[in-house]
């Protein structure tokens, strides 16, 4: 784990929130306070789900300044927030991105952390994730310690998860908690092929059943 003081759920969540929306919505970067909030309760993307008010992320955000892993700047209107992980935790760019996917979205494979984090990098392969959750795993204590793990295979898997280590040790059941094979097995992108495939059988049923009325009329047979 980090010297870092373990980080909460949803301190953990306002430093993802702010490395993604830095590099997928730059123009609305730093964040206010309200942005910041509806990104902590975003639907898409964030596991597990929450549901917090302003109050409590603004003390998320105190408690992140103390540790300079966020640092507050004012504007003409509102004050706004920006993430400083890069630095405090001495890793690249791409480190950064993958350790925000895990905090947004909990324990990932690496195929799952290189699809995911797509729009805030894009690593050429699996091996490049792999090769950065390497180094990331295999920190120093001087430089801070790991701030990933490799958990363990659970039954059914066919790769093993990595999860990050910033907020603390990562307990045996947590790693437990997977959907069950069957449904991580059917990806976004095979059920929406399933979709597109539906709606193009339905299309040739509607165009054959048209042409065989059409005969049917000419022929003064009824159907």
């Amino acid at each position: 784990m980090t010297n870092l003081a373990p980080l909460s759920l949803l301190e953990a969540r306002v430093l993802g929130v702010l490395v993604e929306k830095e590099r997928t919505v730059p123009d609305t970067y730093p964040l206010s306070l309200k942005a910041l909030t509806g990104g902590c309760n975003q639907k898409n993307n964030r596991n597990p789900l929450i549901e917090v008010v302003d109050g409590e992320v603004q003390a998320a955000v105190d408690s992140l300044r103390t540790r300079t892993l966020v640092i507050e700047s004012s504007g003409a209107r509102v004050t706004r927030y920006s993430q400083n992980i890069g630095r405090v935790l001495r890793i690249p760019d791409q480190a950064v991105a993958l350790l925000a996917v895990l905090l947004l979205r909990g324990p990932q494979t690496a195929a799952e952390l290189r699809t995911a984090s797509e729009r805030m990098h894009r690593f050429a392969d699996v091996s490049s994730v792999e090769a950065f959750l390497d180094e990331l795993s295999q920190r120093s204590s001087e430089n801070g310690g790991p701030l990933v793990v490799k958990l363990a295979r659970s039954p059914g898997e066919r790769e093993a998860r990595w999860a990050h280590l910033l907020a603390g040790p990562v307990e045996p059941r947590q790693s437990d908690a997977r959907p069950s094979v069957a449904a991580a097995e059917v990806s976004l992108a095979e059920i929406a092929a399933l979709r597109s495939h539906h709606a193009q059988l339905a299309a040739e049923v509607a165009e054959l059943r048209t042409k065989l009325e059409r005969m049917a009329a000419e022929l003064g047979l009824r159907l």
